[in-house]
């Protein structure tokens, strides 16, 4: 069964034993189902403290620079159809066929992807999905979820990520084991890469809110190409949740 197809039942086990107590705060009209959400991500961020992080931080420490940005550079190469098939979806045709171009040129002269030619060739680099073609033509984001292991979503963005794993190509090899190792891969070099953002999150009052309005925002930012008003009330939110004394934090590394 695909990774991402489990979710719903683990949604169905953990709503069975969803807490009755919820931190208080102001109820947020796009997260309608926010005591389910904050028991699975309670449960999301054990597992990440406990399993994820230290597996993470292993690997970027045994790992050399250059090697790691090979393997991040072939996952986003594995990943490209999806934005390709979802740039001609939209109507960005000129995106698409600079989309073909970049994924033809990493793969052949890039082997495989793990170099990147083809930004040194002048094709940009895209990020486009389902959800985000769902957005584009006038679909609402719907409910927040958190859904287990898998981390936040929209119902909008939940059903795109379904369609996205038509487009994944690691979907057609037929031996299991090496599908599930690329998906254990590509979630392995996410998670390194957001090493950089712990530091922001241990020193929030309440992580819950601060993920919730961070991928919200971020979303809305992909859906609208960037062409959305400045809003800094994610900044705002994040210093009226930081307690009134705290402890000493290291500054927060830029992301690599």
């Amino acid at each position: 069964m695909k990774p991402i197809l489990l979710a719903p039942f683990a949604v169905l086990a953990l709503s069975l034993t969803a807490c009755a107590s919820l931190p208080k705060s102001t109820p947020d009209p796009r997260d309608p189902l926010e005591r389910l959400n904050r028991t699975t991500f309670a449960f999301n961020d054990a597992l990440d403290r406990n399993f994820a992080r230290p597996v993470a931080r292993g690997y970027r420490r045994i790992t050399p620079d250059p090697i790691e940005t090979g393997i991040s550079n072939f996952f986003a190469n594995l990943e490209y159809p999806t934005v390709l098939v979802n740039s001609a979806l939209q109507g960005k045709f000129r995106d698409a066929a600079s989309d073909t171009g970049r994924l033809l040129v990493n793969t052949t002269f890039g082997l495989g992807g793990l170099f990147d030619p083809a930004t040194h060739m002048g094709l940009e680099r895209h990020d486009e999905d389902f959800g985000q073609t769902l957005g584009k033509w006038g679909v609402p984001p719907g409910a927040y979820i958190v859904v287990p292991v898998l981390g936040p979503y929209s119902v909008r963005d939940g059903i795109g990520s379904l369609a996205d794993e038509f487009t994944e190509p690691r979907q057609y090899l037929e031996d299991d084991s090496t599908r599930w190792t690329l998906w254990a891969g590509k979630q392995l070099d996410k998670r390194a890469r957001l090493l950089d953002a712990d530091a922001v999150l241990e020193r929030a009052g309440d992580k819950y809110v601060l993920v919730r309005s961070a991928y919200l925002q971020r979303r809305e930012y992909r859906v609208r190409d960037g062409d959305v008003p400045e809003d800094t009330s994610l900044e705002d939110e994040f210093e009226s949740e930081e307690p009134a004394v705290s402890p000493q934090a290291p500054a927060t590394p830029q992301a690599r």
